[in-house]
């Protein structure tokens, strides 16, 4: 019985521990960004701001071009997520359903671009984007994250296109649907949980990558908020309170995102791992 209770405890314990050492920095930057000057810049800490002030949101949102690269992060960051699902929509059918030569090699390979470091290729994306004349564009960054996020993407969705028994598809396809209509009435209803898993990745890797529209995009009208963040710690200082504003403004989509989504995502990655 003694057994039986510490191997329950610790377990709960641990992720206790974790769940604070996680969840900490967060509120952290939350409540920093409601707190009065007076109140940050304090010798002792306020652990819970009563005075609650919105005049550093404000200044963040008042700051130089914000609307403008909110409206390009919103762009890039849907435009990619929903040209990676399309493209890996396809990708995935053919992979889980069709046998051709080479089909272990292409799973391999984009297994190892899913594992391969964005950062090192950074130089050579720049001179692919500066050859075709498309640098300070929105267009190349879409691209790139939509590439980004493409091999997990298909690999994910590969497992919940094979898990879908063919019976179902040629049912649909004897009753006289096309091939098409059968994937878009049979199979496509089942990926929801995929779709919301991959989804989420992509738009956390997207909203927040930063190395590759800072070599791109020197332009100001065309940047996104990661690179705004950055810039705007940089011009206000030791403004905690703007700086911790603005920080929960960039981070409150993804927050939600993940509220929403967070059940579903984590259930299709681990279907989307373990099946086909």
């Amino acid at each position: 019985m003694k057994r039986s209770v510490i191997g329950r405890i610790w377990p709960n314990a641990t992720a206790l521990i974790l769940f604070a050492g996680f969840a900490f920095p967060v509120y952290w930057m939350f409540a920093t960004a409601f707190k009065p000057t007076g109140d940050i810049i304090s010798e002792n800490p306020v652990w819970f701001p009563t005075d609650v002030t919105f005049g550093h949101f404000k200044k963040a949102v008042d700051a130089d071009h914000f609307w403008t690269l909110v409206a390009n992060s919103v762009t890039v960051t849907v435009s990619a997520v929903l040209l990676s699902l399309v493209i890996a929509l396809f990708a995935a059918f053919a992979l889980a359903r069709m046998r051709f030569r080479g089909r272990r090699g292409f799973i391999v390979t984009f297994m190892l671009a899913q594992m391969a470091p964005w950062e090192v290729m950074v130089i050579a994306i720049y001179m692919l984007v500066r050859d075709n004349d498309m640098l300070d564009s929105l267009v190349p960054l879409t691209v790139f994250y939509a590439i980004m996020v493409l091999p997990l993407t298909i690999l994910t969705l590969r497992g919940y296109v094979s898990a879908v028994p063919k019976d179902l598809e040629e049912s649909a396809m004897v009753d006289g649907c096309t091939r098409t209509q059968a994937f878009v009435k049979v199979i496509f209803p089942l990926l929801a949980p995929g779709l919301m898993a991959t989804s989420l990745f992509g738009f956390i890797t997207a909203w927040n990558e930063f190395p590759l529209v800072l070599i791109l995009n020197k332009d100001i009208e065309k940047q996104t908020l990661p690179l705004w963040l950055s810039q705007f710690q940089t011009a206000f200082g030791d403004d905690w309170g703007a700086t911790m504003a603005a920080s929960s403004l960039f981070a409150l989509p993804i927050l939600i995102l993940f509220i929403f989504l967070q059940r579903k995502a984590v259930s299709g990655l681990t279907d989307g791992a373990v099946k086909g």
